[in-house]
């Protein structure tokens, strides 16, 4: 049986999954996943931005088959101490098994490498599968911008949570992420990630 190019074609045991920082050569699929998940929020002259910019944050989760394929994306701004995360998004035929998890649950690890002390984010009241992500990960709303997308009207919820330099998020953040690979591995997807040397030179500078 030969495989041909969908993602649908791998058998999930072989599922391997990256996590990784994006460089130039993803950012063509990196804007044709926000425009099927997100309805198009950057352009590519938005993202060459964002990859340039130091205080930009970005991770990308790819499908490791014959060829690289693109299905996950998450991106925090650091702002004095803040992570404001302006984006995440999975592929939807790849959505509600763990991904968003796994990518929320990085870009609070990378916060808390940056020294942040808090994270912040907006989202649709409408989108009650984002609202339980953040809440499961102990985001509380702090208010409401009304009319905040255009092309809606529809209001934002602002989301924030205050104690990611505490010992004790710290400790949650460990338990998160046996959550997560346990959630994962029970879907048979296999991660990758970028080497922990390299995680752990970045805590320490």
């Amino acid at each position: 049986h030969s495989l041909h190019p969908t993602p649908c074609s791998l058998p999930r045991s072989m599922a391997k999954i990256q996590l990784k920082t994006p460089k130039s050569e993803h950012l063509a699929a990196m804007v044709a996943l926000d425009r099927t998940s997100l309805g198009g929020i950057w352009t590519l002259s938005g993202y060459e931005r964002e990859l340039d910019s130091p205080n930009s944050e970005l991770l990308i989760l790819t499908l490791d088959r014959d060829s690289e394929t693109l299905i996950g994306l998450a991106c925090f701004w650091a702002i004095l101490e803040e992570a404001h995360i302006t984006l995440l998004a999975i592929y939807p035929d790849y959505q509600r098994q763990g991904l968003g998890q796994l990518l929320l649950y990085k870009l609070l690890e990378k916060a808390v490498q940056r020294q942040l002390e808090r994270a912040t984010l907006e989202v649709r009241v409408s989108n009650q599968s984002a609202i339980a992500l953040y809440e499961h990960f102990g985001f509380r709303i702090a208010g409401e911008r009304k009319n905040y997308y255009p092309q809606t009207g529809e209001s934002a919820l602002i989301f924030w949570r205050n104690d990611l330099q505490t010992a004790a998020f710290q400790e949650q953040l460990s338990k998160w992420r046996q959550e997560i690979l346990s959630r994962l591995a029970q879907g048979e997807w296999q991660l990758e990630e970028e080497t922990r040397a390299k995680i752990d030179t970045m805590g320490m500078s």
